[in-house]
């Protein structure tokens, strides 16, 4: 019997479905720390039209975004990808923009809609962020990689997926210091800047996420 797209999890369709990641994310559906709601329950939670959605998702076709199919590819494989796609980008993204942020708290903070603590916030998802992808570099990533198996990785895979939770709400305290990451009408080039940087470091640690939470450690807690 085959479930309706409205059925399935938001973790399920990304999975399955090439280009679901770029629909949920203009529709700010999380699919990542919050992959196991169903399509029609998070989009009710925000007050959407889950059958648009789903409309939107039967019309991407088979290659919408090119993003290769890693529920197929050897373990291996989707670690480096993560690696080489995610942990060296967010080194990269972070310490600009908790440079930018400094910038326009320093130059706006008196404006209203300046978001005054960001680049605190910012530091310490860096720290937080650092602290987590070594662990796994270091610990998790290698036994997977040497083939070891449930129950041994269930310890280390438990803890990456709780602090996958504290990102999360990392990315929600980020939402709110920002207006959605809404720059103001009057907003100068470098808040701007730090407002597509911030977009961007949303899209990728969101699919980072997803790609570890519904994939690579559903993977291996099924061996």
């Amino acid at each position: 019997m085959t479930v309706a797209l409205t059925d399935q999890t938001l973790g399920n369709l990304a999975c399955s479905i090439p280009g679901a990641t770029r629909v949920f994310h203009q529709y700010r559906l999380d699919f990542c720390c919050g992959g196991n709601v169903p399509l029609h329950e998070a989009a009710t939670s925000r007050g959407l039209d889950a059958a648009q959605i789903a409309a939107e998702l039967t019309a991407l076709g088979a290659s919408a975004d090119g993003e290769p199919d890693w529920r197929s590819a050897p373990t291996n494989e989707l670690i480096e990808h993560i690696l080489e796609r995610f942990h060296e980008r967010h080194r990269e993204q972070l310490p600009e923009l908790i440079r930018l942020a400094s910038r326009v708290e320093h130059v706006h903070g008196a404006k209203p809609d300046c978001p005054n603590g960001l680049a605190e916030m910012l530091w310490t998802l860096q720290q937080e962020l650092e602290s987590h992808m070594l662990k796994e570099e270091q610990i998790l990533f290698p036994m997977l990689q040497r083939g070891i198996k449930t129950p041994q990785t269930d310890g280390p895979i438990s803890v990456m997926r709780y602090e996958h939770d504290q990102h999360g709400d990392a990315l929600a305290r980020l939402s709110a210091l920002t207006n959605d990451i809404t720059p103001p009408v009057n907003a100068c080039n470098t808040w701007r800047a730090l407002y597509r940087g911030l977009e961007e470091l949303r899209g990728d640690l969101m699919q980072h996420i997803h790609l570890e939470n519904n994939i690579l450690f559903r993977g291996a807690e099924a061996r």
